[in-house]
Parts: structure tokens; sequence; C-alpha cells
């Protein structure tokens, strides 16, 4: 038997200029580290076969299976504020597109599967590392129940990539809805290709938006819809401390998810200007400027479809700013409802916005854990008697004034005790990533080919809200000497 995907690809069937056409570079002994089971299933895939050698294979790029139509999708992009007109898939090669169980198209792309034309002088190679990471996050991220890539296998290619040092080769096989950025209009903008620009926007709307097809002017709602869900997306970032680290243009999905986790981290002490990316020297991409830079991101976005929104320059300005100017109001509706939820308030009352952002402020100032705090919240909730909330602080005298406050408007609402730790223990991770955990991870992986760290920090961080008491350890913060400063790109 052989491994079959049942392809069905549309981005492929785009103009030439879209893409270029090339096969992934066959590496010498792939071996599979990890599947994901339950993914491939959804996939319509056999998770059997795909555990085969023949499966490892493929999933390593070694050989491409039928009906795929392998491409390097071009796109441009704002790096750190700097326009670079071509980037396009360096190092990712798009198999092809699968319609899962749920009747949802999602691309399957191969990332670190060798060069392509847009490589730009790179091996077009992953290193271990940077694709550990990746599956760890993103699949925690999936959890979590934030918009997402997924990781579907990770596989070691039996090969080395020069980095800093030689290391150890492998490939991620990444899903996602789709890998069309906010990069990939201004691709087209910059060349000034408006009838690219639009045949690129009728595939969104069709693949991503199809409630707008007919719509009376469907390239303003779908400007619309990608800046609400973008506003929701980065809400959902700050609520679990999540760090992306390389917010670029060409890292804006146009659908919705998060993409490309290279130097990407959760916080651990809160920190509003918190910044793990090594090449972030100036906090651009910091924890609280992320709401900023997405808007950022999207305004350039609107400026690629000003061609679709008519003839008339200035008044397709004034619409495309009048559709950017809700994203402050979305993101801030959903980013305070998520705070609301975190210190179990179930109604909207005056006072509740600065009252969670005295707590917010106080955390800062006694460097409290960020995930530790709200989910001992939790148990202080259910029990008022329950005190770990309050060693977080450093002064915990802090929380004690805060949390006088907060009982007092706990004691508004009609919920008992346990009703209100039951919905904060649902919003409030006890297990995240934590960056110690994931370096340890990838240190035992890439010193001594020991994946049993990978597999139990996988297996804990599937049920991020449940207590799981057999891996209590893996919800401390680190001790000072295991704290990560920085993170890296894995290119």
């Amino acid at each position: 038997m052989t491994v079959h995907f049942p392809f069905q690809n549309s981005y492929s069937a785009l103009p030439d200029s879209f893409f270029a056409r090339v096969a992934p570079t066959p590496v010498a002994a792939p071996r599979l580290i990890k599947l994901n089971r339950p993914l491939a299933v959804q996939l319509g895939l056999d998770p059997d076969m795909l555990e085969t050698p023949e499966g490892a294979e493929i999933l390593a790029g070694k050989t491409v299976p039928d009906g795929a139509d392998p491409i390097a999708m071009a796109y441009a992009g704002h790096q750190f504020g700097q326009f670079v007109p071509q980037l396009g898939d360096g190092r990712a090669i798009l198999l092809g597109e699968v319609i899962d169980r749920d009747g949802v198209r999602r691309d399957i792309q191969l990332k670190g599967s060798g060069p392509t034309p847009f490589s730009r002088r790179g091996d077009g190679r992953a290193a271990l590392g940077p694709v550990l990471r990746e599956y760890i996050v993103s699949e925690a991220m999936y959890a979590l129940g934030i918009p997402t890539t997924r990781s579907l296998a990770a596989v070691v290619t039996g090969e080395h990539v020069i980095r800093e040092t030689a290391l150890p080769g492998a490939v991620l096989t990444r899903v996602a809805a789709s890998h069309i950025r906010v990069g990939t209009f201004q691709f087209f903008a910059v060349r000034r290709d408006t009838d690219a620009i639009r045949r690129l926007a009728d595939h969104v709307i069709a693949r991503h938006y199809p409630e707008l097809l007919g719509t009376e002017r469907p390239y303003h709602a779908l400007l619309a819809g990608v800046v609400a869900r973008q506003a929701e997306l980065v809400a959902r970032w700050l609520l679990v401390g999540f760090i992306h680290g390389v917010m670029n243009t060409d890292n804006s999905s146009i659908s919705g998810e998060t993409i490309d986790y290279g130097p990407c981290a959760f916080m651990d002490a809160y920190n509003p200007a918190q910044v793990f990316s090594s090449i972030d020297e100036m906090g651009r991409y910091a924890y609280a400027n992320q709401p900023r830079i997405a808007l950022w991101n999207l305004t350039r976005l609107a400026e690629c479809l000003l061609p679709l929104f008519g003839e008339e320059q200035e008044k397709a300005v004034e619409q495309a700013q009048d559709i950017l100017s809700a994203f402050p109001e979305t993101f801030s509706k959903a980013y305070q409802a998520g705070l609301r939820k975190k210190v179990g308030l179930f109604t909207e009352r005056d006072g509740d916005e600065a009252l969670i952002q005295d707590l917010l402020d106080a955390m800062a100032k006694n460097q409290a854990d960020f995930t530790l705090t709200f989910r001992r919240l939790g148990d202080a909730a259910g029990d008022p008697a329950a005190d770990d909330a309050r060693a977080e602080f450093m002064d915990p005298a802090a929380f004690d004034e805060w949390a006088r406050r907060w009982r007092e408007r706990l004691a508004a609402e009609p919920q008992s005790a346990a009703e209100r730790q039951t919905a904060m223990n649902a919003v409030n991770p006890l297990f995240i990533p934590r960056n110690h955990r994931v370096e340890a991870v990838i240190q035992a992986a890439v010193n001594d080919d020991n994946y049993a760290l990978f597999e139990e920090l996988v297996k804990v961080l599937a049920k991020p809200y449940e207590d799981q008491p057999d891996y209590a350890a893996y919800a401390d913060p680190p001790l000072p000497d295991q704290r990560v400063l920085q993170t890296f790109c894995g290119t």
C-alpha cells in the first residue's frame, strides 16, 4: 500500500506569477520524530501509513505523493518596518490542499524542505530546534483555543545544517487554512498588478470569507473581515501572555490564524514591555505593542486593496480609513471581555476596566507570574482562604489591597464560588510552553537524540486548562538560572 493524500489544489491553479513550481530536495535518511495522529485523521489521512518509512519520506520531502503540485508561494513584506519587494517561501514548499472532515480546505506544507527561487542564497533547510519549537508552540496554541497553523509531523533528515554550528536538520509538516499573507497582496501591489490583486482577493473571499460572495462591496467587506479577525486574534494572544516576536506583514495571515513561530515566547513575569526576540532590538514587537502593530499591518493591506475600492482615490482612502477605524474598538471589546472572564466577572459594570488594570499594574510592579497569578485567582475565588495568588507578588500587601476590592465586586454577582472557579479555570491555563521547558526539550533532542522530554511536554500542553498532578512541575515558572532571556529566529 502507499500513502494517499486526497489533494484538491486551488492555489496552484492561479497564474504562474503567484508562485514558483519547485519540488522538495531529497534528504539522506528521514526518520519520523512525531506524527500528530488526531490531526492526520482530521485531514482524511491514514496515520498508520504515515508512520511507515514511506510516510517519513513524504513528510521529509524525499518522495512527492501522488496528486501533489509542489509550489513556493510568492510574497513581499515589511520586515521590522522596512519593505522588501520580494520574499516568498524560501524554505517551505506547499505540497497541496486537502478538504478535511469538517469540509474545510487546508494547506499541507513542508517547512525546511530545501531551496526555492525565493531562498535568497539560503539553504532552504531547517534545524531541529526551530522545528520542535514550532511543533510545541503551535499545538499548544491550538489546545488553548487560539486560531493557529497546526503541526502534522516532525522529521529528522539524517543531514546537518550549518548555522552558527552544525545542527541536525529537520522538516516540519505544517497545516494551515491557507498561507496567504498581507505580504502576498503587497507582492502584487508594488508591481501595480491590479488584476492579480483582484484575482487574489477573489480567491481569499471564496476560500476564507464565502459569506461575502455576491455582496455589493466585497473588497471593502474583505478588509473589514480581516480587520475583525486580526483584532480578535491579537486580543487572544495577550490574554495568554503570548509574544509573537516577528509581526512582519509577511507573517500576518489573511485567514486570521497565528502563523510563523520563530522567536515567539510566553511571558513568565508580567511585563508589558517584554521582548524575547534577539532581532527585535528596538522592541517594535513587544507584548503590549502587538495590537498597534497589527493595525499597522492591516493598514498596509488596505493600501493594497485601494485600487479595488474604486477609481476615485480620495474616496477609496476615506473608505479604507473608516474600515480600519473599527480595529481599536473590536480589539478592546475582545480583550476586555477576556480579562473580565479571567478575573471571574460574568457581567460588565463601570469600574471593571480600572479594577483589572490595577491588577495588571500591581503584577508588573511585583514581577508576578502572568499565567499562575490568573490561575491562582480561580483558587481564591473558590476558597477565600487560598493565598497562592498572593504568593506571586513580591509585596503580598499589594495583592491584598486589590483583592479586597475584587471580592467586593464579586459579591455583586449571583454565581456561586464553585461556578466562578470552574469558569475561571476554563479560561486561565495552568500549563503553557514555558520557555525554559522548550529549551530543555531542544537541548535533549539536539545533543542526545532524546525525545522523551518533547513527548512529555506535548502531552502536558494538550490539556492546558486541566489539573495534571503527575506533571505539576510543568506549571512552575523558571528558577533564576533557568530563565530564557532571548529567543532566536529559525533562519
